[in-house]
């Protein structure tokens, strides 16, 4: 079921079980119907590319989500939902069309066309690639590489594209997005510090444009204001140290967690299914978001950002565990990748806190935004839930 459907359909159960009824429930109706469709369950959509130079032969392999390059190039030729090796064989030039237009290679200034010299198909945490074999060959040994990715830059502007360049038994990783498509890597001194920045910059950007991360957190964050009356409304809180001590404790319970897990993880020692960890993500955020309506945890909402933050942990690994790092560059990765995400995270509570704080005795925050948005947040994690759970995998069945 489709996020819009299933919005309509709440509507229209709130529609006639309560003629007339709550203004809050309407409101939450309205916004599911505008912003729904564009906040659909999809994960983050990444690419891959492993390129290795050693004297004037450049080799590697490129893959692409096939979910993406079946908008991108109608690979789905029947329009019956799953893609076949036939249908991606059938459109292999099309796919190697596509790739040589979206992977920009120059070497010492001077364009070099890529080659795709075979198609075949790859699993990536429990995800569907096609495995493009790619090779260029450079006139002269090459000093300098300018490489640019483009690929769904129409179709989705979260796709990034992670680059690991090899030469002379050294490798750089950086994170390639429409917004930062080129990177200059110069061969005679590939330090690690131009990996750790690129890193440091996903962290961030992981972490504002992962939107159930983001309301996990928020749904956590919006009672640290206020405290629960005895017949269930809210009175905002006195003082505004205890409302940084609750946001403290929930954000810290948050980062041991979800630090924890990813560390585990990315180090290959613990690993869950993809699907079971996006759908229990998801169920965090209806918990979380259910938790300021009904209480279940009253106060403790610090144990369900330690509990549920091991979940997300993986999620947070699922990108950097596809990238087959090296043994050198993994701590790299690992430290710098979660200093961004916990850079981003913090972020969002400075910016947050002070405004909750100075409207927490306001109908607007106690009602619309407490109340209301727990309400939507809880609906629109449910979407996302329910579609997660139902995935249908590529190449194969349910």
């Amino acid at each position: 079921m489709s996020a819009a459907l299933f919005t309509r359909f709440l509507f229209c159960a709130a529609r006639r079980g309560a003629p007339g009824g709550s203004t809050d429930l309407w409101w939450v109706m309205l916004f599911l119907l505008v912003f729904a469709p564009r906040c659909m369950a999809h994960r983050s959509s990444d690419g891959f590319v492993k390129l290795a130079v050693e004297g004037t032969a450049g080799r590697g392999q490129w893959d692409l989500p096939l979910t993406d390059l079946d908008y991108a190039v109608d690979l789905d030729e029947n329009n019956d939902g799953a893609i076949t090796w036939g249908e991606l064989k059938a459109r292999e030039r099309v796919v190697k069309a596509y790739a040589i237009t979206h992977l920009e290679i120059e070497a010492d200034g001077k364009p070099y066309e890529l080659r795709v010299e075979d198609v075949a198909v790859s699993r990536l945490s429990d995800s569907t690639y096609a495995a493009l074999k790619i090779a260029v060959d450079f006139s002269k040994p090459p000093d300098r590489l300018k490489i640019c990715y483009r690929s769904f830059v129409d179709l989705d502007p979260l796709h990034r594209g992670f680059v690991t360049l090899e030469h002379r038994g050294q490798s750089t990783t950086v994170v390639l997005s429409p917004k930062s498509a080129c990177h200059d890597f110069d061969l005679s001194s590939m330090g690690s510090w131009q990996q750790a920045w690129s890193f440091f910059k996903d962290g961030v950007w992981h972490i504002w444009t992962g939107y159930d991360h983001v309301l996990f957190l928020l749904a956590l964050l919006l009672p640290s204001v206020v405290a629960r009356r005895v017949d269930g409304g809210w009175d905002g809180v006195a003082r505004f140290r205890p409302a940084l001590l609750q946001v403290v404790k929930v954000v810290t319970a948050f980062t041991i967690a979800h630090s924890l897990t990813l560390g585990l993880a990315v180090m290959g020692w613990a690993r869950l299914p993809s699907r079971w960890v996006e759908t229990t993500i998801a169920a965090s955020v209806v918990i979380a978001a259910l938790n300021n309506l009904r209480p279940l945890f009253r106060e403790r909402g610090w144990w369900v950002a330690f509990g549920f933050g091991l979940v997300h942990g993986f999620g947070f690994a699922s990108v950097l565990q596809e990238m087959d790092l090296t043994r050198a560059s993994i701590a790299t990765a690992l430290v710098t990748f979660n200093a961004g995400v916990e850079a981003g995270q913090m972020a969002i509570v400075g910016v947050f806190l002070p405004l909750a704080f100075s409207l927490r005795k306001t109908w607007c925050y106690q009602r619309l935004t407490l109340s209301g948005g727990s309400s939507v947040i809880a609906l629109l994690a449910l979407v996302w839930m329910v579609e997660r759970a139902c995935e249908v995998n590529i190449l194969g069945g349910k």
